[in-house]
C-alpha cells in the first residue's frame, strides 16, 4: 500500500529559500574558502543544491551517520558509518544536513570534530524542529525553513529509504 504524502513545502518555495540562504552564506564568508561537510544520505540533495548557489570556494567532504535506521524515531545512538576523507584541520567548516531535530547526532558530531582543529564549525539544515530539541548547545546559524513535529520527506529526506527523491518536502500521513 502506498503512503499518502501532504505536501508541505513546495519545489519553488524550497528552491527559493536555499537562493536566500547560500546568499546569506556568501556574504558571511567572503573572502575565505569554505569545507562543506554533507551529511548522508539526506543531506546530498540539499548540500548540491546549496553549494551550486555559494559565491565563495567551496571544497566538499562526506559522512554518514545514523540514529535512526529505518524508524521515524531517533534511537538516539549515533554511528559513523562513513568519516571524511580529507582533513579539516584549519579549516571553515560548514555541516550541511537535510533535518535537525533533538540534536543527538549533530552534539556527538560536532564533539568528534572539533577534535580535529577546524578553524570554526557552523550548521546548516534545510529543515529544523527547534521543538524536539533535546541538546540544547546545536545552535544552528543558516536553516532554511522551521517546521512542525511532523514526520517528512522529500529532497533528500526518506522515509525506510523511499521518497528521498521527491522534489518538494511532503509529510507522511502514516
Amino acid at each position: 500500500m502506498e503512503d499518502k504524502i501532504r505536501v508541505l513545502l513546495t519545489e519553488e518555495e524550497v528552491n527559493a529559500r536555499i537562493s536566500e540562504v547560500a546568499e546569506q552564506i556568501s556574504k558571511d564568508y567572503e573572502g575565505k574558502k569554505l569545507h562543506l561537510i554533507c551529511i548522508l544520505k539526506g543531506g546530498v540533495f540539499f548540500t548540491c543544491e546549496l553549494a551550486k548557489r555559494l559565491t565563495v570556494p567551496v571544497s566538499l567532504d562526506f559522512m554518514s551517520v545514523s540514529s535512526y535506521a529505518d524508524q521515524t524515531e531517533s534511537s538516539g545512538r549515533v554511528l559513523i558509518r562513513k568519516d571524511l576523507d580529507e582533513t579539516v584541520e584549519g579549516k571553515d567548516v560548514l555541516i550541511v544536513e537535510d533535518i535537525i531535530d533533538s540534536g543527538r547526532t549533530l552534539a556527538y558530531l560536532i564533539e568528534v570534530l572539533k577534535l580535529r582543529k577546524p578553524a570554526s564549525i557552523t550548521l546548516c539544515t534545510l529543515l529544523d524542529k527547534p521543538e524536539r530539541r533535546v541538546k540544547k548547545q546545536v545552535q544552528v546559524k543558516y536553516t532554511c525553513f522551521t517546521i512542525p513535529d511532523e514526520f517528512v520527506v522529500g529532497y533528500g529526506l526518506d522515509y525506510a529509504q523511499k521518497y528521498r527523491n521527491l522534489p518538494y518536502i511532503g509529510v507522511v500521513e502514516l
